[in-house]
């Protein structure tokens, strides 16, 4: 790991303010992918501003229709919050999901959405939900926040300041995990929300994160595990790798589907 300098802002302004004078910064979350990626030497930025001391990035709020986490939420807060639970229930059953405790207690919402890994958890409870991701510059609407692998529509020094989940009328997830990583080998998010239905994949496409339009397109007809059982999942855009052939995931997410619609 090389030499770094380190920056401690207590505040949202004074964290961006040292991000665009520190073009090679980075924002430090949780650091569970960072430090790592910095170790191997696949990173190297001069500066690491962490966020950890900011206070407008922590907190979640609730109101009868939606649910706001600071970004800096860690995923064992969202796991145990009563007002995630209590409205969806899915997305704490998600966050309680993902690695192990010490992952859970270390890494957070904001920085799993910033990094974008394709086989991570919340990018399908965000695009499942249609979440909204609140920045320092603007509100970004969770069907265009994700663009591909590791990649996202936040622009250099954009910082995420929370995430507004809308109160769906029904949801659930449900994945099938790596078992050293925990990473979804697939992973599917169903929820029937105000705007209609959504069905979010991650684990699975060669591009991250996706929804699935013909089980959307079934389940807003028939909610239920008949309405999707004859819905095939092309493998054609899916990934293989040593852990499942794309023929294999595509199999999963079928499943996988199945058994979030019962479980919703």
């Amino acid at each position: 790991m090389q030499a770094f300098d380190y920056q401690d802002p207590p505040t949202v302004a004074r964290a961006t303010g040292a991000a665009k004078e520190k073009t090679d910064g980075k924002y430090l979350a949780g650091g569970q992918s960072l430090l790592a990626t910095m170790k191997l030497g696949l990173a190297s930025p001069t500066d690491l501003i962490d966020l950890a001391n900011v206070p407008d990035l922590r907190g979640i709020k609730a109101d009868g229709s939606a649910v706001t986490i600071g970004a800096m939420a860690k995923h064992a807060e969202v796991a145990a919050s009563a007002e995630v639970g209590s409205r969806i229930a899915a997305l704490a059953a998600l966050a309680g999901m993902i690695g192990d405790r010490q992952v859970r207690n270390r890494g957070t919402l904001g920085g799993s959405l910033a990094n974008d890994d394709p086989a991570a958890d919340y990018p399908a409870a965000v695009l499942g939900l249609g979440a909204t991701v609140n920045t320092d510059r603007r509100k970004i609407a969770a069907d265009d926040f994700f663009k591909g692998l590791f990649e996202t529509a936040l622009a250099p020094g954009e910082l995420i300041v929370s995430v507004t989940f809308p109160v769906p009328k029904r949801a659930a997830y449900q994945k099938f995990r790596n078992p050293a990583s925990r990473f979804a080998i697939a992973g599917v998010f169903v929820a029937q929300t105000a705007q209609g239905v959504r069905v979010a994949v991650t684990g699975a496409g060669n591009r991250g994160v996706f929804r699935l339009a013909a089980m959307e397109q079934a389940l807003a007809r028939d909610w239920s595990v008949k309405a999707i059982e004859t819905v095939s999942v092309p493998a054609a855009d899916l990934q293989s790798d040593l852990h499942a052939s794309a023929e294999y995931r595509a199999h999963l997410v079928g499943v996988l589907a199945r058994r979030a619609v019962a479980a919703a």
